[in-house]
């Protein structure tokens, strides 16, 4: 099977559909190949720690089944640039597709939280998520404020569809509240999805909040 490619206009990076030919993929990109193992090992998998049933990440076995997972590998340019590019990509892709962009190389990794901060409401807006992902990222989970879910062996950029669960990580605006009403309720009338995103915010919620602002029951999967 042909490896799909898409290039970025401002970044001149390469994403390649990786599910497509997966050894090949890693055999071109031998600095970033040990994440399709991460994803195996790990995101794939349940994790005790992590506090509930079910695979770490709900997205990425269905996302590597369907073939709809993107990845580029750039080096060191400008990040904003680089999300810009992968949401220019994800907004042509069908299927609930993931775009990641990861920097092998990348050693700051505030980098990545500074660009985190100027996209997301962009992405949001649109019924998406930007995601950062990076050793060490200090974001709780959702059942156990101790795990770090977001933790990954080399630092990256997320993008995906929003999903039901993702309330927590969505209080701290309500622009992004109402983002989320309007994928998730999108028959309740307007007005009511402000007013409602409105009495919801929580101006002060951080990595270290997202446990305590959790607002579904462990058998509800994320959808």
């Amino acid at each position: 099977m042909n490896l799909r490619t898409a290039q970025g206009p401002r970044t001149a990076g390469t994403w390649c559909n990786v599910y497509d030919d997966p050894a090949r993929w890693s055999a071109e990109h031998p600095r970033t190949a040990p994440l399709l193992d991460w994803f195996a090992d790990n995101l794939m998998r349940h994790d005790p720690a992590q506090g509930r049933q079910g695979p770490v990440c709900p997205f990425v076995k269905p996302a590597a089944a369907q073939r709809t997972l993107w990845i580029a590998e750039l080096d060191d340019i400008d990040i904003t640039d680089a999300i810009d590019d992968a949401f220019a990509l994800y907004r042509t892709l069908d299927n609930t597709p993931a775009v990641l962009t990861v920097f092998p190389d990348l050693d700051d990794t505030t980098r990545i939280d500074t660009a985190h901060t100027a996209r997301k409401s962009d992405i949001v807006s649109a019924g998406a998520m930007l995601g950062q992902f990076y050793p060490g990222c200090p974001v709780a989970g959702l059942w156990n404020r101790d795990y770090r879910p977001l933790h990954a062996p080399l630092p990256m950029l997320v993008i995906r569809p929003m999903m039901n669960t993702d309330f927590p990580f969505l209080v701290g605006k309500p622009e992004w509240l109402a983002a989320y009403l309007a994928r998730h309720a999108p028959g309740l009338p307007r007005k009511l999805r402000a007013s409602i995103a409105d009495r919801m915010h929580v101006p002060d919620a951080g990595p270290a909040s997202i446990t305590d602002l959790r607002a579904h029951f462990p058998d509800e999967l994320a959808q």
